[in-house]
């Protein structure tokens, strides 16, 4: 067909989900408690009360959701290790149980043709270690690569893709800046020694995962957006400079250049200490990697405010920004309110891949929320979704047509799940979940999804 869109071979098509979100079985299996099993318990803190005990009981469910990938062709599916299933205490002896149940989930995926990616941390840290000062410890980073030698020990052998942390962005800032997010810290330099840490800990586990095993590739999974200023004028570049200093290049730099931003050092002010990273905590973070996961939902336009931050407001994630404005535009939105700017896609590759050591890219999220309703014959219409997904398929095909070493694309989510602070009102998957009856439809957006994967791309119109 003329006109068509399509990947290079071997391109990877997949889906991903996360431990905490849909796993449920919360106390079996010799789990324990995470700080999100705590965080969720707290009256108001999470959406209609709601908590993932139960989530999508991909637990007990694991193979009749295979079975749904490969009806779907997935070619990968990315999941995440949940670290208080395997170690309930954060440390010390494995639980086997929690071990098997991620061999078994490998093992049904491989028998379906379909390749697991793990990842290794996505926020669901054991209690037992936020009793011992959480990411706030240095302590943690080392338990951390301890728990990842431990997986990986047990799944090499079926598993060739990892990645470390999960967004760490959100962990350290979400969850201990604005306390939105478990833990629920509201302390801006936690928040930065967090950021920290997690780094820490992903450069450990990345050696500790080589010194066992150096076959398969490693890498780590970061939310990244284009930051625009709202004008022209200096002081809105310079909020522009301010946000993706924290929010991206804080991250980048100490992973790929081996050093944090000297301007992001002064903005923080020295909150967290960064200043003092020493040369072996840099090294270790700047360990080689074999691939990056580019998580992708929006774009920021910000402008300065100088007159802010104003008193009494709710505590802000963006440390040392107090005083920038998130400007909105006429563009349409998820029902989340996130503004859809696929153009931010192809920008952002083109910027890793310019600016950044060359590696291999995957967009490992990349999804929108909908209020998704079945009609009358029980199918699920998401056309919002459906023009969402193209949409940002197509900004990565441009990237790649610009010179981008992308090899593979993960829309979020496979399924409906528990959405964090949201509980469970906003719905990411392609793939409609009854929570009650735990039943799963796919949306017109999986099967969708399903001819863009058999094609290898996109038809000719949008």
């Amino acid at each position: 067909m003329t006109g068509e869109t399509l990947f290079p071979a071997g391109f990877v098509w997949g889906a991903a989900t996360s431990a905490y979100q849909i796993e449920g079985a919360a106390a079996q299996g010799g789990r324990g408690p995470s700080i999100w099993d705590t965080f969720a318990r707290v009256p108001g803190r999470v959406a209609g009360g709601h908590t993932g005990e139960v989530a999508a009981d991909h637990y007990h469910r694991y193979r009749q959701d295979t079975a749904l990938m490969a009806d779907l062709g997935l070619g990968a599916y990315r999941f995440s290790v949940a670290w208080p299933r395997v170690q309930p205490e954060g440390r010390g002896p494995v639980n086997p149980q929690g071990l098997d149940f991620y061999r078994r989930l490998a093992d049904s995926l491989l028998e379906h043709g379909i390749e697991p990616w793990v990842t290794l941390y996505h926020w669901d840290l054991p209690q037992a270690l936020q009793d011992r000062g959480g990411w706030a410890s240095r302590e943690t980073a080392g338990r951390f690569a301890d728990y990842a030698a431990a997986v990986y020990g047990a799944l090499r052998d079926r598993v060739a893709n990892w990645t470390t942390l999960n967004e760490p962005w959100c962990a350290a800032f979400l969850g201990h800046a604005a306390g939105i997010h478990a833990p629920g810290v509201q302390d801006p330099a936690t928040a930065v020694r967090a950021a920290h840490h997690l780094l820490v800990a992903h450069g450990q586990a990345t050696r500790a995962m080589r010194a066992i095993d150096a076959g398969p590739r490693l890498g780590i999974n970061l939310n990244l957006d284009p930051v625009t200023p709202a004008s022209d004028g200096p002081a809105d570049a310079d909020a522009a400079r301010r946000i993706d200093g924290v929010y991206n290049r804080l991250f980048l730099d100490p992973l790929f250049r081996g050093s944090y931003p000297a301007d992001v050092l002064v903005d923080l002010g020295g909150l967290g200490g960064l200043e003092e990273a020493g040369d072996d905590d840099l090294a270790a973070i700047a360990a080689p990697l074999d691939l990056l996961g580019v998580n992708y939902y929006r774009r920021w336009v910000v402008a300065a405010r100088p007159e802010w931050p104003r008193l009494g407001g709710p505590p802000s994630p963006w440390v040392a920004a107090g005083d920038v404005e998130f400007v909105a535009s006429d563009r349409p939105r998820t029902d989340l309110g996130w503004e859809i700017d696929p153009s931010g896609l192809d920008e952002l590759l083109l910027r890793l891949h310019t600016e950044y050591p060359s590696l291999p890219l995957y967009v490992t999220e990349n999804g929108a929320a909908f209020d998704d309703v079945p009609d009358a014959q029980g199918l699920v219409p998401d056309q919002a979704r459906i023009r969402f997904l193209d949409g940002h398929l197509r900004a990565a095909h441009r990237a790649i047509q610009g010179g981008v070493d992308l090899r593979g694309y993960f829309v979020w989510s496979l399924l409906d799940n528990f959405e964090w602070a949201e509980g469970y009102a906003m719905r990411f998957g392609i793939v409609y979940v009854d929570f009650p009856t735990q039943r799963r439809t796919p949306k017109d957006s999986a099967r969708w999804y399903r001819e863009a994967i058999a094609r290898g791309g996109l038809n000719g119109s949008p």
